[in-house]
């Protein structure tokens, strides 16, 4: 299982974009969360099969079509255990 986490920026936030990453990454079977940070940006960490995890990153750069996504920047992390599902977070 590979993790990603994924910072997000532009217009990002007020336009359905976490909506859309809980979408996405429950239609791919991720597991994971996504939230907006407080500077604007949406911060989203995924886990899943590596194809499935590029593939929500490849629509996290697409966004929805209300937002507006300037800049993507992709890293590797490790996801808490206790995430058994897709979810967002306040």
């Amino acid at each position: 299982m590979k993790a990603t986490r994924v910072l997000i920026r532009g217009l990002v936030q007020g336009v359905g974009f976490r909506y859309f990453a809980e979408r996405s990454a429950r239609h791919l079977g991720l597991v994971g969360w996504v939230r907006n940070l407080a500077d604007g940006r949406v911060e989203a960490v995924a886990a899943g099969s590596g194809d499935d995890v590029a593939a929500f990153v490849a629509q996290l750069r697409q966004g929805p079509a209300a937002g507006r996504v300037e800049a993507v920047e992709v890293s590797e992390t490790t996801l808490e255990d206790t995430v058994s599902r897709f979810e967002i977070r306040h």
